[in-house]
C-alpha cells in the first residue's frame, strides 16, 4: 500500500465518510468514522492533505484538523458535484472531494476557513436578519386582524404603535380578541427591542474594527454593511480584482438582449444587413401603367395577393375606348 496523500472527507451529522488516495492516484482509505472518533483517528496520522465541502460545519472541522498539523481545503459544493462519476451517496462524495481537490481549477476556488471571531460576528448578522423578518411578519398579522374589525393604518412601522393605541382603547371589542392583539403586540415589541440590542453591538463591533471604519469611508455603505462584509468574506486577497469581488457579491453588469434594446423607445432601427441592401439594389423597377416606378420591395416584404398573382392573357378583358361627347 502506497503512502496516503489526500483524503476527501464528506461531513455529516453523526457518521463521516473518508476517500484517500496514494502517489498513484489509487485508493488506500475508504472508510467510515463516528463524530466522536474524528480528532482520535486524525490525531495518529500523519500531515496531508484533507478536502471538504463548504458548509457550516465545515469551517469547526477545518479549524480543529488545522491544529492536529493537516492541511484542509474547502471547497465550494458546485465544484465537487461534477465529479461524482455515480449514484448520490457518502461514499461517492468523498471520493468525488478528494478528486476535486487535486484540479488545478478547482483550486483556485477554495474557500478560506473563518475564524472563531468570524463566525461570531456572522450568527450576529443573521440573528438580526431573522428578526427583522419576524417583526415585519409580525406587523403584517397585526395589520391584517386589525382590517377585519375597522382599523387600519398608513404603511411604515412608526404608523403601528398608533393603530396599537386606538386598538387598546377600543372597549367595544371581545375581550378574546384584545388578548390575542396583545399577544402579537408583545411579540412585536420583544423583536423590536432585540433588534436595537443587536445593533448596539454592531456599533460596537464596528468601532471597534479598523477595517470596518475604512469600509465605511466608501459611499452607500453604514457599519451595518461593513461588519457584514468583514465577516463574511475571511479573506479579501483570494480575489484577483475588484471586478471577482463584485461578482462574488452578486453585483454584475446587467445585460440587455439585443431584441429588448431595438425595443426602447428612442434606440435606433437596425441596421440592414449588406446582403440585403445588395439584393434591394439589383431589383429592377417595376413600372404601372402611368410609367412612373414603383419602389423596390424588401426581402420579407409582400403584397396583395391580387398583386403578386401574374395575370393571364385570357382573364385580361380588352380595353374599349371611351366614347366622345358628340358621337
Amino acid at each position: 500500500m502506497g503512502e496516503l496523500i489526500r483524503i476527501g472527507l464528506d461531513t455529516s451529522k453523526s457518521v463521516f465518510q473518508l476517500h484517500g488516495v496514494d502517489e498513484a492516484e489509487q485508493p488506500v482509505l475508504r472508510r467510515k468514522l463516528r463524530r466522536r472518533d474524528m480528532l482520535t483517528f486524525f490525531s495518529k496520522l500523519s500531515p496531508t492533505r484533507i478536502g471538504m465541502e463548504a458548509c457550516g460545519a465545515s469551517h469547526y472541522w477545518a479549524r480543529e484538523l488545522r491544529a492536529l498539523g493537516h492541511e484542509v481545503s474547502l471547497i465550494p459544493p458546485q465544484y465537487v458535484r461534477p465529479y461524482v462519476d455515480r449514484g448520490k451517496n457518502d461514499a461517492a462524495d468523498a471520493e468525488a472531494i478528494c478528486e476535486a481537490m487535486s484540479r488545478p481549477k478547482v483550486e483556485k476556488r477554495f474557500v478560506t476557513v473563518k475564524t472563531v471571531e468570524q463566525q461570531a460576528r456572522q450568527m450576529l448578522i443573521g440573528v438580526r436578519e431573522s428578526l427583522l423578518k419576524r417583526r415585519t411578519q409580525v406587523s403584517n398579522t397585526i395589520r391584517g386582524y386589525a382590517a377585519e374589525f375597522g382599523f387600519v393604518a398608513p404603511k411604515g412601522l412608526a404608523q403601528l404603535e398608533r393603530l396599537v393605541e386606538r386598538i387598546e382603547q377600543d372597549r367595544t371589542l371581545p375581550e378574546l380578541v384584545r388578548q390575542m392583539f396583545a399577544m402579537l403586540v408583545g411579540q412585536y415589541r420583544h423583536a423590536s427591542a432585540q433588534i436595537r440590542e443587536i445593533e448596539a453591538r454592531l456599533i460596537e463591533l464596528h468601532r471597534a474594527n479598523p477595517l470596518s471604519r475604512r469600509l465605511a469611508q466608501a459611499p452607500t455603505i453604514g457599519p451595518v454593511i461593513a461588519v457584514t462584509l468583514t465577516a463574511k468574506v475571511a479573506d479579501p486577497k483570494v480575489f484577483r480584482s475588484g471586478r471577482d469581488f463584485s461578482a462574488w457579491l452578486g453585483l454584475t453588469p446587467r445585460i440587455t438582449p439585443p431584441a429588448a434594446r431595438r425595443g426602447r423607445a428612442g434606440s435606433p432601427a437596425p441596421a440592414t444587413r449588406r446582403s440585403d441592401r445588395s439584393s434591394s439594389a439589383a431589383q429592377p423597377p417595376s413600372s404601372s401603367r402611368s410609367g412612373a416606378a414603383r419602389p423596390a420591395l424588401r426581402p420579407g416584404s409582400c403584397r396583395s395577393s391580387s398583386a403578386s398573382r401574374p395575370s393571364s392573357p385570357r382573364s385580361r378583358s380588352p380595353t374599349r375606348p371611351r366614347a366622345s361627347p358628340g358621337g
